[in-house]
């Protein structure tokens, strides 16, 4: 399931690009495509990074890739262990609204990326996020769950603070968000729920097989109910 837009952040050969808060790999995965990319994941779970090493190995292995390279590090957004401007692309997808000290994330964010280059920030959108919380109060209160609910406005002020200047956003995985209703209206860590489970099912099809109805109701429906919020920035020079 990818967030972002890779179309909008003109990634050349050489580029070095950063995804924080990686998890198993996805967007590294799409960044590792492009034509000889370092494309580095840095996450705080163990357990996600195998799971990255993997899906990267197997990349390698099948030829998916352009002569680029690749690593994982374990790594805190707050102290990020790269220097002063690291990177060529900044990638923070779904991990904001998790962080205590926001303005420290946006501050190390900025800090790596090199001036005038792109950073992309998504977070959960403000009312489908909503609905999951009065759905759910075990939602938000799970050890690592979400923290805040984010607008677009204040979301665009933090990062600006810290010397960037917005440049465009969408919205994206509006066929997703009834998964996560649902899943809060059963209970979050319910597993053997026949509903939610059809769902999950629907979904993984959709992701591996990406069939052209599915695809287009999920763009009709990403101005009104799209999941994730994704914001565009360019670091200032």
């Amino acid at each position: 399931m990818i967030t972002v837009k890779f179309s909008r952040l003109n990634i050349k050969p050489g580029h070095r690009i950063l995804d924080i808060g990686c998890g198993s790999g996805r967007h590294i995965s799409a960044a590792y495509v492009h034509e000889k990319v370092t494309a580095i994941g840095a996450d705080l779970c163990h357990t996600d990074l195998l799971q990255g090493v993997k899906r990267l190995s197997f990349h390698d292995h099948v030829g998916a890739h352009k002569g680029g390279s690749w690593a994982f590090t374990m790594a805190d957004i707050t102290q990020l262990p790269f220097a002063d401007a690291s990177f060529d692309v900044v990638l923070c997808s779904e991990v904001m609204e998790h962080i205590p000290h926001e303005e420290a994330a946006a501050k190390e964010l900025l800090r790596v990326l090199k001036p005038g280059c792109p950073l992309v920030v998504s977070v959960p959108r403000f009312w489908p996020e909503k609905i999951c919380w009065l759905l759910s109060e075990a939602y938000a209160s799970v050890p690592g769950g979400h923290l805040r609910i984010y607008t677009k406005k204040p979301l665009v002020r933090l990062i600006e603070r810290h010397g960037a200047t917005y440049k465009n956003a969408h919205h994206a995985h509006s066929i997703h968000a009834p998964y996560w209703w649902l899943k809060c209206l059963v209970g979050p860590s319910r597993e053997d729920h026949w509903a939610v489970n059809l769902y999950k099912r629907f979904l993984e099809w959709d992701i591996l097989s990406r069939p052209r109805f599915s695809r287009f109701i999920d763009r009709l429906l990403n101005p009104v109910m799209g999941k994730s919020l994704v914001l565009y920035f360019t670091k200032n020079k």
